[in-house]
């Protein structure tokens, strides 16, 4: 990932082989409930609203959200193990940020299970609040829900 994050996708664009992998690399960084599955890739990825955020190939990591009116979701941010403590998901999640900002959000959601302590540290780390709490949202494990508002940037003109 020595360029940086360039590659910003509309889900219409992506196919049936990147959900397989996508789901893939899902299924080694998460266990249970929380891990996505192809189909759950290739009908998220379906929808006009969805935006995914990847270095090149996805290899790494990637985000995927989706932007309606001026709100924003986060529905995934995923680090391969391996690559993980790289800092790949600050700059995923900075990216994510950027992007969903250009599509016109002002604020920011996302669950996150209350025992993956290293994603709750980036979340905070990164201004995000938690606002709510979803009692067993991943089989036994609560989900936390986060929020962050998003400063607009001034056009120039």
């Amino acid at each position: 990932m020595a360029s940086g994050l360039e590659d910003v996708h509309n889900g219409r664009a992506m196919n049936d082989l990147s959900a397989d992998r996508l789901a893939a690399i899902h299924a080694r960084a998460f266990d249970g409930p929380a891990r996505w599955s192809a189909p759950s890739f290739r009908k998220a990825l379906a929808d006009p609203a969805c935006f995914f955020i990847s270095e090149s190939d996805a290899a790494e990591g990637f985000a995927l959200g989706r932007v309606v009116a001026d709100e924003c979701e986060l529905l995934t941010l995923v680090v391969d193990p391996e690559f993980r403590r790289r800092g790949i998901a600050r700059t995923l999640l900075r990216c994510f940020e950027t992007e969903a900002r250009r599509r016109g959000a002002t604020r920011m959601f996302l669950e996150v299970a209350a025992d993956n302590h290293f994603a709750l540290a980036l979340y905070e780390g990164a201004q995000w609040s938690a606002v709510g709490r979803r009692p067993a949202y991943y089989g036994d494990v609560d989900a936390i829900l986060m929020e962050r508002t998003l400063r607009q940037t001034q056009q120039a003109g």
